[in-house]
């Protein structure tokens, strides 16, 4: 009896270990030897890179020439610099990125918007979000290519259009809001950490980090600036709400740490790799959207669009990424949407791509077209 519990003593720890580690191993060297950069990933449990859809119908050179939609519709505020035909087949791509009629969603298709008997209304509150969420791409798409440099397709049309978040549904899945402050339990308070939270891939961090690093333009830092002993500005509080947002960064994309950082020294930015930069530029890109798009559209949100602590549903890292390095693959969203990119400047589209199934993370970036 003794041997059989001595051996289950042995055993059973060794197959609970087992199940977390079981499996093929995907591995990619991502630095110099010896740095210990390399990425590791449990094969069976890479994402699937999800199906971009194909354009309404082709868009040819001919219809980006004529009558401007500003010119042709009402209260045209933000596309109104498109052809009229731009302007409508950007619409009919926008209305199955968001609120397809397919009866997936609630009164779905361009009545989520607009009031069928007068499309210039802004009566509901859909169509003045949408208007501001157009400003906002164009404005990713313009402003901040820092991020996307390193994309395979950074000059062939990366950027994001509405699917990149939306993927068929009003509200992206992926998103934050604070969170309300844990009352005082017989146990204390664990001031927002010490319990399991996918939002910081289940670490025992604060589980909000986004509300102080998220928006505005608190420093995210684990080091000091200043020697010993003179004093410290990092707290410990903020360097684990550092640790937490890094976690979601490193979920929210797939990879591990050294995806960015030199594991000899993570804070020197000259041993870091180039990802590193786009990860500054992105976070900085996060701060915008939430500050100057979606929390500055204010009581425009309804009720059930807000978080328990009052504030409306934001992006992070994931909304776009959905666990995989480069969104959707990297695949050139604007190829097609010339539109979304910027302001108009008679640019002649290259031949529609045709529509892309799911497929494995793991073979995204040899199958999917380059353009």
């Amino acid at each position: 009896m003794m041997r059989t519990l001595k051996a289950l003593a042995i055993i059973l720890p060794a197959f609970a270990l087992a199940g977390c580690e079981i499996g093929t191993k995907v591995t990619e060297q991502v630095g110099p030897n010896g740095a210990a950069m390399k990425q590791v990933a449990h094969k069976a449990g890479l994402p699937v890179v999800a199906p971009v859809p194909p354009p309404p119908y082709p868009l040819t050179p001919e219809m980006l020439e004529g009558e401007r939609a500003s010119q042709t519709y009402q209260n045209v505020q933000v596309l109104g610099d498109l052809s009229s035909e731009e302007f409508n087949y950007t619409m009919a791509a926008i209305t199955e990125w968001v609120a397809p009629a397919d009866g997936s969603v609630p009164n779905g298709g361009c009545n989520y918007c607009h009031n069928p008997e007068n499309m210039a209304s802004d009566e509901l509150y859909t169509k003045v979000v949408a208007r501001k969420m157009l400003q906002m791409t164009r404005t990713i798409n313009s402003t901040w290519k820092p991020h996307f440099s390193l994309s395979k397709n950074a000059g062939n049309g990366a950027g994001v259009t509405c699917w990149t978040c939306h993927r068929g549904q009003p509200v992206p899945m992926a998103n934050w809001s604070s969170a309300l402050p844990e009352p005082n339990r017989l146990k204390g308070n664990r001031a927002g950490q010490n319990q399991p939270a996918r939002s910081v891939a289940y670490a025992s961090l604060p589980n909000d980090p986004f509300t102080t690093l998220l928006q505005g333009k608190n420093e995210i830092r684990v080091q000091s600036t200043k020697t010993f002993p003179s004093a410290h500005e990092v707290s410990i509080g903020s360097t684990e709400k550092t640790y937490g947002l890094m976690m979601h960064m490193s979920q929210g994309l797939g990879v591990n740490c050294t995806y960015c950082h030199n594991s000899q020294n993570f804070a020197n930015w000259e041993q870091s790799r180039p990802q590193r930069v786009n990860a500054w530029y992105g976070i900085r890109m996060v701060r915008d959207i939430n500050d100057n798009y979606i929390t500055a559209l204010g009581k425009t949100w309804p009720a059930n669009r807000l978080g328990p602590a009052g504030d409306p549903k934001k992006v992070y890292c994931t909304t776009c990424h959905r666990g995989i390095n480069k969104p959707l693959a990297g695949y050139p969203m604007l190829r097609d949407f010339p539109g979304l990119a910027g302001p108009y400047k008679g640019a002649v589209p290259a031949a529609p791509a045709p529509p892309v199934d799911a497929i494995p993370v793991a073979a995204a970036e040899t199958s999917r077209p380059a353009a």
